[in-house]
């Protein structure tokens, strides 16, 4: 049986555990109103976003387990802070996780975190923060904006954010420059002390994440229950290998409560 089957299996099997390269299985349970999370020209009222608005579900506990993975499995050795969140197709719920793993990590101590929207064709995150879609990734490629001109400094814990920025015709000859990947290894010399999380568009149908898939230190794959097979999955990694498989994060798992086990509730489809 083959390590994605495996974390399938177990996700099926409703394991909340967090095992490295394995799978993480996040569902949502019903949300309650704690007041807004509000930051300088952000007020965080997304019930989505539970790392921060609801803290205490168990939804926030499964991404509070999966940054303790991603924490452990980067700092062995060399600090590895560069990570991109994807999936096999759209709808599967990456830029939901990306964001609400950031705010967990964020919201450590130690912690610095620069989430980047680098999903060009169709950003989502700063909807979720409730804010535009100003100026950031495409502006500083093609503009040359500098990089701390374009980031939100979002107040909330140490997370600044890199909008993706205005929209461009040829979203897959700029993903797959040399400019491109310059920025990113700019960027990630630059913050070398940070966290560098990267919502990248989702692996089969387009090719641009292929190639960012090359320089980053590792990547976390979503897979939405329901939506996306063992085969695409199969596939997706075949795509990417050669880059580390920090995990799988296995979403919208159907299940019934039973005890410590929790109620399945639909997340997001980002």
């Amino acid at each position: 049986m083959s390590r994605i089957e495996e974390a399938l299996e177990k996700a099926a099997k409703m394991r909340v555990e967090v095992t490295p390269g394995i799978s993480a299985s996040i569902t949502v349970p019903k949300i309650h109103q704690p007041p807004p999370v509000t930051a300088p020209g952000i007020t965080l009222t997304n019930q989505l976003l539970v790392t921060v608005n609801d803290p205490h579900t168990q939804a926030a506990e499964e991404y509070r387990k999966l940054k303790s993975v991603i924490v452990k499995l980067t700092k062995e050795g060399s600090f590895l802070n560069m990570l991109m969140v994807t999936s096999s197709v759209g709808g599967e719920g990456k830029s939901l996780t990306s964001l609400n793993l950031a705010l967990s990590l964020a919201q450590e101590f130690d912690h610095t975190v620069l989430l980047v929207d680098a999903d060009i064709r169709k950003p989502t995150i700063h909807s979720y923060l409730g804010i535009e879609n100003s100026a950031g990734l495409t502006d500083c490629l093609l503009d040359d904006v500098d990089i701390k001109d374009a980031l939100i400094r979002t107040g909330i814990g140490k997370l600044s954010f890199l909008p993706a920025g205005r929209n461009v015709p040829n979203p897959a000859e700029v993903f797959t420059s040399q400019r491109m990947r310059d920025f990113f290894l700019e960027i990630k010399n630059r913050y070398p002390d940070r966290y560098i999380i990267i919502d990248t568009p989702p692996v089969l149908p387009f090719a641009e994440t292929r190639s960012l898939s090359a320089i980053v230190d590792g990547v976390v794959l979503v897979a939405k229950e329901g939506l996306v097979t063992l085969h695409n999955i199969e596939e997706t990694l075949e795509y990417i290998k050669g880059t580390p498989m920090l995990g799988i994060v296995y979403n919208e798992a159907a299940t019934e409560f039973h005890g410590d086990r929790y109620q399945y509730c639909r997340e997001g489809n980002a």
